[in-house]
């Protein structure tokens, strides 16, 4: 059971969370300090470095919650399904249950508009995409165990962590890239891409009447 210091240690760090978040997304990530972060919620700011590294892991920590609790739902799927439809049902059945998780400690719409922030700050963009790259590590070793096969000497596994990571990573950009920044528009968006990657891979992109030769009689 939860104590009442454990409880108090939680708000401290989700009000420092939140007042951090506010901030990178209404001033920008560079131009916002450690002490500007702790002022806001009247704590000092050895108080902050108690419950984050820096700003750094302040700006990342609720993708990194996201991400983790993906991993964990791959893991926890169904043993028939295959590879891509473990992943991408994991992140489809996940999206509402994490939206509690997020709303738990800031607005969902706050939590989205540090995409935005991450898309435009180098240094974040960076840290972002190393990570993606972990992740990316992690789900392919949860594939090859679920699958029986080594993640050392079958592609299998990595290759279809990559395709999926690239789509995720192309939604994220072309999401944050328009006016409608809602979690709604992030899902539609998604799954628009997630449906087109069979057709991509395998079909042909030309119309009938573009392949030399075709006839044009139905």
């Amino acid at each position: 059971m939860e104590t009442l210091r454990e409880r108090k240690k939680q708000r401290t760090r989700d009000a420092l969370l939140r007042a951090a978040l506010e901030l990178f997304t209404t001033r920008g990530y560079e131009r916002t300090t450690v002490d500007e972060i702790a002022d806001t919620v009247d704590v000092s700011q050895r108080t902050f470095f108690r419950y984050f590294a820096g700003k750094q892991e302040a700006a990342l920590f609720l993708q990194e919650l996201a991400v983790a609790r993906f991993v964990e739902a791959v893991r926890d799927r169904p043993a028939g399904e295959a590879p891509m439809t473990a992943l991408r049902q994991a992140l489809l059945e996940g999206w509402d249950g994490l939206s509690d998780v997020i709303e738990s400690v800031v607005p969902v719409e706050l939590y989205l508009r540090m995409y935005q922030v991450i898309e435009s700050t180098p240094a974040l963009l960076a840290a972002h995409l190393r990570r993606s790259t972990e992740i990316e590590d992690s789900l392919t070793r949860v594939l090859a165990e679920r699958e029986g096969v080594d993640a050392e000497t079958d592609p299998r596994p990595r290759l279809a962590v990559a395709v999926f990571g690239g789509v995720m990573r192309l939604a994220e950009r072309q999401w944050s890239s328009r006016g409608d920044v809602s979690l709604d528009a992030m899902r539609r968006l998604t799954i628009s891409y997630l449906e087109q990657v069979g057709p991509a891979l395998t079909e042909s992109w030309r119309t009938r009447s573009d392949i030399p030769g075709a006839s044009s009689e139905t």
